[in-house]
């Protein structure tokens, strides 16, 4: 028998328990909460959600699912915000997590609940409640910005912000898709919100895809500075993945 694998297939099994979702999602949040307490951070930026929110305007808040881990360690808690997440066994960890951050959560992906989850998002931000995607989650390409957040933009009039971070001491998991970053507790960090991107309602296709480009380009780019200014080297956009050129599509 061999051992390694039997343990693996346990682990998978147990894994999808919803006992062991809510064990491992409440131990995640423990710990993000602690790295965000122990970690002394420079917010960049943090100003152009507040005055949205004080304004009583929704907007959407798109970050890569590299960084997804600290998130919501940097949110307001004076004001609601509901994530799109997968339907996947990861998605229902991170539903956990942003849960018990008290966010509200909303099922669905380009494959499953797509119709239902797109109604929801539209209908939040429609009563100022404002809205987070991961666009180039939950299977890649990385950093490759889907059409989703773009059209949200356009047929509602929300404003798109960015959000990134990054820390001086962390672990990539470079044998996953997305490169994610893991940070550790006692720690020195940055994190960054773009300026607000509001999208016009009537575009051609052209210019709609230069809209998804140009949010895209500047998601990254506040990325790598932020990975500058803690002297790590910046993970790079998955370009060569054949889905890249034409940007994805997800509910």
């Amino acid at each position: 028998m061999n051992i390694k694998s039997t343990l693996k297939k346990l682990w998978k099994k147990l894994y999808q328990t919803e006992t062991a979702c809510n064990i491992i999602s409440f131990l995640a949040f423990m710990y993000t909460k602690f790295v965000y307490k122990t970690t002394r951070w420079n917010i960049i930026g943090r100003e152009n959600i507040i005055n949205l929110w004080e304004s009583n305007q929704s907007f959407i808040l798109v970050g890569w699912h590299g960084r997804a881990l600290m998130y919501s360690a940097f949110r307001d808690y004076r004001f609601p915000l509901n994530a799109l997440v997968s339907l996947h066994k990861d998605g229902r960890l991170i539903a956990g997590i942003l849960q018990k951050y008290g966010l509200g959560t909303i099922g669905g992906s380009s494959n499953k609940n797509a119709a239902k989850a797109a109604c929801a998002l539209m209908n939040s931000l429609k009563k100022n409640v404002s809205i987070c995607i991961i666009p180039d989650g939950p299977r890649g390409p990385r950093m490759i910005m889907t059409e989703s957040p773009i059209y949200y933009a356009q047929k509602t009039g929300a404003p798109i912000i960015g959000i990134t971070y990054s820390v001086k001491k962390c672990k990539f998991a470079k044998k996953s898709w997305d490169k994610m970053m893991i940070p550790y507790p006692f720690n020195e960090g940055v994190c960054r919100f773009t300026k607000p991107v509001y999208v016009p309602q009537d575009l051609s296709e052209k210019e709609f895809e230069q809209y998804r480009q140009d949010i895209e380009n500047l998601l990254n780019n506040e990325s790598f500075l932020a990975d500058k200014e803690m002297g790590l080297d910046p993970i790079l956009p998955d370009y060569d993945n054949k889905e890249t050129k034409k940007g994805r599509k997800q509910c």
